[in-house]
């Protein structure tokens, strides 16, 4: 009798920002398809939480601002499994803020993780990748990349920085067989926007539900797209890249 294997088996997939939130959720779902999660994040006590709960998980901390710590992440990878097939830089941060009150650390606090831990995570998961005959590579944007967004500029700019970014780097690599694409989730019910909701409430004046009602009919749950994370990494995909994919339940579609 055979075992049924997973759409990712044996595949080795380094998540950054894994410690909670949607990159916690998205180690969950490789692990049940069968792959070998290396649970990154800045906080290394949350990263070996997750990784205890995988059948075949491990940790590594990692702060993604910081060059030589992402590169530890991919080599420790590499030197543990041999290669890395998947690489999600997930790793992000927000508090709302408008511009005119945000001052230049304040930008560069959320820019840094947001888009240069990006950067910083495709180029050594890539030429990882390019070394061992490739692999798959999402990006983590967000709808807030493609509409300005009162009180998240920073977190805006970042994230439109992420779908280009993705959209260079698939071009870049196409020729080394590593895919590069970006998700674009809408809001979901993760801590950190839970945290972001009562400072959205006061500036706009109205309840944070009743915009979410409006606009995707129901607040987002991260197994909204974890199905996504799954398929832009597993092999149905494989002629693919260079694409952004939104999971918003409508928002962008329509203007009211």
């Amino acid at each position: 009798m055979t075992t049924a294997q997973g759409e990712l088996q044996d595949k080795v997939a380094v998540i950054t920002g894994a410690a909670r939130g949607i990159g916690a959720a998205i180690a969950e779902a490789y692990d049940k398809e069968g792959a070998i999660v290396v649970v990154s994040d800045i906080d290394g006590e949350g990263a070996e939480r997750v990784a205890k709960g995988l059948s075949r998980g491990s940790a590594i901390q990692c702060d993604v601002t910081d060059e030589a710590s992402v590169q530890a992440l991919i080599d420790g990878t590499v030197a543990q499994h041999g290669r890395v097939d998947i690489a999600v830089a997930n790793a992000g941060v927000g508090r709302p803020m408008a511009l005119a009150e945000m001052n230049l650390a304040e930008w560069r606090k959320v820019t840094s993780v947001n888009l240069d831990g990006v950067f910083l995570t495709i180029r050594a998961a890539a030429l990882a990748m390019a070394a061992t005959g490739g692999g798959s590579i999402i990006g983590m944007a967000s709808i807030t990349g493609f509409k300005g967004s009162a009180l998240i500029g920073d977190y805006a700019a970042a994230k439109a920085g992420v779908i280009n970014l993705c959209k260079t780097a698939a071009t870049e690599f196409r020729a080394h067989n590593v895919r590069v694409n970006a998700m674009c989730p809408t809001f979901l019910d993760t801590v950190l926007v839970q945290e972001a909701v009562p400072t959205f409430e006061a500036a706009l004046g109205v309840p944070f539900d009743q915009i979410i009602s409006q606009k995707q009919g129901r607040m987002g749950q991260v197994s909204d797209v974890t199905p996504l994370a799954v398929f832009l990494a597993s092999e149905r995909y494989r002629f693919s890249t260079g694409s952004a994919f939104v999971v918003d339940h409508g928002w962008l579609a329509s203007l009211v």
